[in-house]
């Protein structure tokens, strides 16, 4: 059997679009845990897989810590069953919060359009057209009060 691959800092930092001193960072946290040649650090494919684990942690705005969790469930564990009940209410509140978010953004590109509505008729010299955007404006903005 062959060697197990390894990959440098740079190839990482290449594959995953972000800088060395970022993995470094993560390293510190634990998070990674590369081996060493020389001065050099060597990871292996479990490392990867972390770095690849941390970075979705990130984009679904968990902490340091909760990716920690992930990773550790990841990693196997053994008594995991009380991290997964802890971690189902981690995801939980987020996907509460990205649902909010994406409420309010529909709510504000809607007010934009409604905006730009009455800017074109305004620009247009369509008073009436100005005038419905604007009563349609003001009855959102209400609605959402």
């Amino acid at each position: 059997m062959g060697k197990e691959q390894t990959y440098t800092i740079t190839e990482l930092a290449r594959e995953f679009d972000i800088t060395p001193r970022a993995i470094r960072f993560y390293e510190d946290q634990g998070l990674l845990t590369p081996a060493r040649a020389g001065r050099a650090r060597v990871y292996s494919k479990a490392d990867r897989t972390r770095l690849k684990l941390t970075l979705r942690g990130k984009r679904l705005g968990l902490s340091l810590a909760e990716i920690r969790e992930l990773i550790d469930m990841y990693g196997g564990v053994r008594n995991y069953a009380p991290q997964l009940q802890s971690f189902l209410k981690v995801l939980a509140a987020r996907r509460a919060t990205l649902e909010q978010q994406r409420e309010d953004i529909e709510a504000v590109l809607a007010e934009i359009g409604m905006l730009e509505k009455q800017c074109l008729s305004l620009l247009g010299d369509n008073a009436a057209g100005a005038a419905e955007a604007k009563a349609e404006l003001a009855r959102r903005i209400h609605s959402a009060a």
